[in-house]
């Protein structure tokens, strides 16, 4: 493990962190207005987290999805959500918009995917999921460029 110095952007430029924080406050506000669960949120969250590769944002999320009653096996399941029976048919369109907004630089959202999800989501269900993707990818880029230590559990 490198010593390096970094920058922590969130330390550095704390307005902007805190912009950021209003802003997922705001988000937050959507969702729930929107009929979105802490449950599906933190699926969403969780997941995008590890497509990053953002270990302290997936120790974060983890906690949280556990908080929003997620119990071990559902937690190990999202990696591998395809493949697993675990999530209900609304969940599981969001782990896969979840999948076309954070590797957005690949092919956007495919018309099929946006059709897809959009026959299970409502329209307010789909700008409140994409809107707290777009905020989780955020965090995660500041986590990851910051290099944010994940210590071992005590």
């Amino acid at each position: 493990m490198s010593d390096e110095r970094r920058v922590h952007l969130s330390k550095a430029a704390p307005a902007a962190y805190q912009a950021l924080d209003a802003f997922a406050k705001t988000v937050g506000a959507i969702a729930a207005d929107a009929g979105i669960d802490d449950r599906l949120r933190e699926i969403v969250q969780l997941h995008a987290s590890q497509l990053n590769g953002c270990a302290y944002c997936v120790r974060v999320h983890v906690e949280r999805a556990v908080k929003a009653g997620l119990d071990a096996d559902v937690i190990a399941q999202i990696a591998t959500w395809r493949e697993s029976g675990v999530f209900t048919e609304r969940e599981r369109a969001a782990l896969e918009l979840t999948e076309a907004i954070t590797f957005i630089h690949e092919e956007g959202v495919p018309d099929a995917v946006y059709d897809h999800v959009g026959g299970i989501l409502t329209e307010a269900e789909y700008v409140a999921l994409g809107w707290i993707i777009v905020s989780i990818n955020s965090f995660n880029r500041i986590t990851i460029a910051g290099r944010l230590p994940v210590p071992p559990r005590a």
